[in-house]
């Protein structure tokens, strides 16, 4: 017969035994529990936390169009910078300010007549872009994308005034294109309009101009 001493140093053997193979099996479960949530958050991606993305100022672009009785004018301005924060395939938060000291035109050919309506949009009598230099656009409400389109709302201030504005973005890879008509009326541009003076004639100007914006992000 075996003395107790040693079966008693027969079930420690067996028992650090046990115990080592169930620390080897509990670390191969923890190990694969592990592995899966990050793998289910690499892919998850946005739809858990929201991303944050800069928007590529060199890449992105503006032009505006401005219509009168007698005939319209387009060109250009510059974004001075710009960030959205996107998740579960939506637009959730977003800023992007235009530097309104790049305004350009690029249907007169005629480099003096060219100027004299730059100079004009960026006096006082249209965006005063000495004392308001930037205006900017804040998300306040947003759809999901939908066959890569979504509605966007948000706040837009030009000359220190601010007005609601809602319009229809369109997404393509890692470009956001939209369609902005803005009443500058309502951001107290005055000149030629027609909400302001009486008997412009041919030499009113339309309320409403466009923005075509294209946004590149980073």
């Amino acid at each position: 017969m075996l003395s107790a001493e040693v079966v008693d140093k027969e079930m420690k053997n067996k028992f650090s035994k046990t115990l080592n193979f169930n620390k080897k099996y509990i670390g191969k479960i923890m190990k694969s529990i592990i592995f899966v949530m990050a793998l289910i958050i690499a892919l998850s991606g946005n739809t858990m936390f929201a991303q944050k993305v800069e928007v590529n100022t060199k890449s992105s672009s503006i032009e505006w169009l401005g219509k009168k009785v007698v005939g319209e004018h387009k060109g250009g301005i510059q974004v001075k910078n710009g960030s959205f924060e996107l998740k579960n395939d939506q637009i959730i938060s977003g800023k992007f300010v235009v530097d309104m000291t790049t305004i350009t035109n690029s249907d007169l050919e005629d480099k003096g007549y060219n100027k004299k309506l730059v100079d004009h949009l960026k006096s006082d009598d249209f965006f005063g872009v000495k004392k308001f230099p930037t205006a900017t656009f804040v998300l306040t409400e947003s759809t999901k994308f939908k066959n890569e389109k979504a509605t966007l709302k948000g706040k837009i201030t030009i000359k220190g005034k601010t007005e609601n504005s809602s319009f229809i973005v369109k997404r393509s890879g890692n470009k956001y294109m939209a369609k902005i008509e803005i009443d500058r009326s309502k951001f107290d541009v005055r000149y030629g309009s027609g909400s302001f003076f009486d008997n412009l004639g041919d030499k009113a100007i339309n309320d409403i101009f466009t923005l075509d914006v294209k946004l590149v992000l980073k």
